[in-house]
Parts: C-alpha cells; structure tokens; sequence
C-alpha cells in the first residue's frame, strides 16, 4: 500500500467513524415539555430535568446548536397549557419528545402516535403509557421513576425518626389524579400497617398548599408525595414545614437540603442525565420507542436534616443515620 492509499483509508476510516459518532443531515430538534417552571427552581445551584437531559445528551457527543437544537415548553403549573405546548412541539415538528410526569406524557401521547416520546414517570404501565416495561409497544419509552415502590419505604422511614406519629397527612396535586392515585394507595397500605391515621389533603397550586396546612388538624408529620409542584416550590415547603413545627418528606434530596427533615428518592441526576438521555440518544440515531424497554433506578437516596431534627426537637437513631446516604448538620 502506498502513502496516497494510506492516506485515503485513514480519511475514510475516520469519516465512518465520525458518521457512527454523529448522525449526518439534519439537525436533531428534542422537545421539552414540562408541567413546571423553567426557572425558578429552590436550589439555583440544583440542575433542572432539562439541565441534565441536555448535559446528558452533551456526554453522549451531541453538540447544541450543530448536532441538536432544544425546545422547551413549560406549563408553569397551568396542566390545562399542555395540550396545546404538546401540540406546538408536534407542529415544529421534533424528532422526540422529552415529557416529565405524567399529565405532560398523557398531553404528548393525544397530540402524537408516531413521533417517538422519552416520558420520565412514576408508573408507566399502570399509566397506561406502555404495555410493559420490557416491550412498550408504541410510541413511548423512557424511564420509570418507580416513585409508587417506594411510597410505603418513605413513610416507614420517617416514621422510624418520629416513633411518636400517630397521625400524618400526605399532600397531593390534584391536576395529577392518576399519578396521585398510585401514590395515594401505595401510602395508605403503608399507614394500616404501621398503623398511622393517613388524611390527603389535595391542592392545585402552590399558593393552596399554605392554607391546607393551617387547617390540619393533630398531625403529627407531613408527606409530598413526587411531583413537580412541590419539587419546584421545596425550599418554601420545607419553611412551611418548619413554622407549623411538622417533620416532613418528599421525594427530592432538595427537599433536605433547603431544610425539610428528611428526603427518599431515586438517583435523579443518574436517571435523567445518563438513562433518559440515552434513550433519546438511541431514538434520534435509529431506534424504534415500541422496541426500546423503559429503565427504571437502580438505587434510592436518604438524605436527613439534622439541624431540622434539632429544631424539631427530634433525635434520630443511629440506625436510621447509619442508612443515610447524606446527612445534613
């Protein structure tokens, strides 16, 4: 082989290389769309779902503004906008939509059967969204957040650090009925077996959600269960909280970190930057969503407040501290 053929095979090598590497033609559009703000967030140093979806995408070789442009939709806590921001993205069109919760995946599901969705839900397969997480079937995939499994774990953690509840009240959105459904459920098998007295308490916005907890009645300790809403508006929940002197959870390590008590969640920043970006990484270079099984987590954090603890007036066991993934002093 001479230099010039040399030269040649090794340019060719390369180009198939960067084809495999990068997808050639167009650029790839992904969709965003979100029941929440887009700004705003409790933590400004936290990442957003969209921050880690799209670092997630960087990780994986897509360059912003060359490879892949974004197109995010936020509700702004308005479910009644998604239908319509669902139907924009549908109209651009987007090579794939990125839905977070499930009123956002039922909203992206009505406006589109064949452009391909990445949903990032609680249950998927009693949302109806799939057939089975192994075998989706249409046009969804993504990730199942399993936040249902671990309701009943997130109660019976927090009541190993208040061994005194008797009686706790669980907050929910009300615009998410299906979701809340699940998760209401899952918590009330929890509390007959721990024999605590369980009061849900509903609310559509955060402005509710104040006035809802002046009104309760003998609780003893507070549960948000996972949702956007109370994810987004977490530091003035865990303050919230704090004023009306209630240990409280939610499923979001931000929620410990600003100053609730206690926190049980999957590993966020893993399932969004690396799985759900994955699966819209395989979906924009070929894959078929029907073909593609939805990831689930692999782990669950703890993450505890003492300086919440001590406030409360409360002393939480070695035992449950040694499980801890993060302790806050």
């Amino acid at each position: 082989m001479d230099r010039r053929e040399f030269v040649a095979g090794s340019i060719a090598l390369l180009a198939a290389q960067l084809a495999e590497a990068q997808p050639a033609g167009k650029v790839a559009r992904v969709g965003f769309l979100h029941p929440g703000h887009g700004t705003g967030r409790a933590d400004a140093n936290a990442p957003t779902t969209f921050d880690l979806m799209r670092q997630g995408l960087q990780d994986l070789g897509w360059i912003e503004g060359k490879t892949v442009v974004f197109e995010p939709r936020y509700a702004e806590d308005e479910a009644n906008r998604l239908p319509a921001l669902a139907a924009e993205l549908v109209r651009l069109p987007v090579d794939v939509v990125v839905t977070v919760a499930t009123a956002a995946t039922h909203a992206a599901k009505n406006a589109t059967s064949a452009i391909p969705i990445v949903m990032l839900v609680g249950d998927p397969v009693a949302a109806r969204f799939v057939a089975s997480l192994a075998r989706p079937g249409g046009n969804i995939t993504g990730v199942a957040l399993n936040n249902v499994d671990v309701a009943a774990k997130r109660l019976q953690l927090l009541k190993e650090a208040v061994p005194q509840m008797k009686h706790v009240a669980m907050l929910v959105n009300e615009a998410s009925p299906a979701f809340t459904k699940l998760q209401v459920a899952a918590t009330r098998t929890a509390a007959d077996r721990l024999s605590v007295r369980l009061d849900i308490v509903g609310v559509r916005e955060m402005r509710d959600v104040e006035s809802a907890i002046t009104k309760l009645k003998q609780t003893d300790a507070l549960i948000f269960p996972p949702d956007p809403l109370f994810v987004s508006g977490a530091e003035q929940l865990a303050n919230l909280a704090l004023r009306w002197r209630l240990p409280a959870t939610m499923d979001a390590k931000i929620f410990a970190q600003v100053g609730g008590l206690m926190a049980t969640a999957p590993d966020y920043v893993e399932l969004y930057r690396r799985r759900g970006a994955g699966q819209v990484d395989k979906l924009l270079r070929g894959a078929k969503a029907s073909e593609l099984p939805v990831e689930q987590p692999t782990r669950y954090d703890l993450t505890i407040n003492l300086k919440t603890a001590k406030a409360l007036g409360l002393t939480i066991p070695p035992s449950l501290l040694l499980r801890a993934d993060q302790v806050i002093e």
